[in-house]
């Protein structure tokens, strides 16, 4: 058994496109190598003070050299809770909302062949990512404009933005084009009603009664590609599209279809980890595809994040991210019983901080947010509710790579 420390790129199993890991085995054929992180923050936002969880993980990574130049290769990553669950449920993917110690985050087997590509099959980052991924480094309050975290802020694994469930996927490079292309092959139907506090149970019975008001949703299999022109060795390109499709039964038996759509592009400049300046950008249109922060589908919306980051000499990293999510007003997906016409959701907030790396896998980071979003609604209950997960705040936190 041979041991040591290496830097190794593996793309695609956090937030950031490559982190460093422990090569804890090796021999001629076989390498495993274990890698992640252990984030803890002390955060003040919605009136709260807490010390939570910064989404740390453990994962392992194996790879085999097998014959005519393929590589196997295998990936498995838990999240994990290091602070104990919290009763407060925070906004903005900053608390990974689990009771578990361990929970899945990625887990994906396949071939990779330097000019065949890679073709990879499980839970993995979606093709999307790849268009908006540059503009994620915030610690604190990533973006939740980029249509990844869909469906009101989770991980984006059912439409197949984010960390895309059962996903058949294959990259492959062509000169200066990267590209990737996938698809979901999953079978999913759930009820819902336009009532509150009911069971999925109660709602079935509301559907199979003939209620209106009571829908049967069927959403199956996702389709996704993204493309990634390195102009040069600073600027990168990106651009791509995901789709899926909602079919729709209500309680009366009529039938509609429902597309769930995004597309867009981004443009980089520089590296997140090098000395300099870093900039990144990405807009989107998305159809059907998420939800507000009370859980009703947006018809349609229009996303941008920006980010831009300096790191000087010595190793303070200060940053600015920008991020808008417009669904307009009239954006509730009809019929919608409870849907107000003139409701307004408009997410929009600034992010400044300073990470200061130690060393490339020990960094101390302060940030804050600035919410200037726009909530309206003629039921004020519901207007508090969207406007209580996006509040102001302020973290300082410690992250301790491997």
């Amino acid at each position: 058994m041979k041991r040591k420390l290496v830097s190794l790129a593996i793309a695609g199993i956090l937030a950031a496109p490559s982190v460093s890991a422990v090569e804890v085995f090796k021999d001629e054929k076989n390498t495993v190598a274990v890698g992640g992180y252990i984030d803890a923050r002390v955060i003040n936002t919605q009136g709260q003070n807490e010390i939570v969880n910064g989404a740390s993980r453990i994962n392992f990574d194996f790879k085999r050299q097998i014959k005519n130049g393929w590589e196997a290769m295998a990936l498995v990553e838990w999240g994990v809770n290091p602070v104990g669950s919290s009763d407060i449920v925070y906004n903005n993917r900053f608390e990974s909302i689990q009771d578990e110690f361990l929970y899945n985050r990625l887990g994906y087997a396949g071939l990779k062949h330097d000019k065949y590509g890679q073709i990879t099959i499980g839970k993995q980052w979606g093709a999307w990512f790849d268009v908006v991924y540059a503009t994620n480094y915030s610690y604190v309050w990533d973006g939740n404009a980029a249509g990844v975290y869909t469906y009101n802020k989770d991980d984006g694994a059912v439409n197949g933005t984010g960390r895309s469930d059962k996903t058949l996927q294959y990259r492959n490079s062509y000169n200066d084009f990267d590209f990737n292309v996938q698809t979901q092959l999953k079978n999913s139907a759930f009820y819902t009603c336009d009532v509150s506090n009911i069971t999925e149970s109660q709602c079935q019975a509301n559907f199979e009664s003939g209620d209106v008001a009571a829908q049967q949703v069927e959403f199956n299999y996702t389709f996704g590609g993204a493309v990634t022109y390195n102009v040069s060795d600073m600027l990168k390109l990106t651009a791509g599209v995901n789709r899926g499709e909602f079919e729709l039964t209500y309680g009366d038996g009529t039938t509609r279809s429902v597309d769930d759509l995004i597309y867009g592009a981004g443009i980089i400049w520089g590296n997140i980890d090098a000395p300099g300046l870093y900039v990144a950008a990405n807009i989107n249109k998305n159809e059907n595809h998420d939800t507000d922060n009370i859980g009703r589908l947006i018809k349609d919306a229009i996303g941008i994040e920006t980010f831009v980051s300096y790191r000087f000499d010595n190793d303070f990293r200060p940053f600015i991210a920008y991020n808008l999510f417009d669904a307009g007003d009239d954006y509730v997906i009809q019929p919608n019983f409870n849907a107000d016409p003139n409701d307004v959701f408009k997410r929009q907030f600034a992010v400044i901080g300073v990470h200061y790396l130690i060393d490339q896998g020990t960094q101390l980071y302060v940030e804050a947010r600035k919410d200037f979003g726009d909530f309206e609604s003629n039921n004020k209950q519901q207007q508090a509710l969207m406007e209580q997960s996006e509040d102001d705040g302020i973290a300082f936190g410690f992250r301790y790579v491997l």
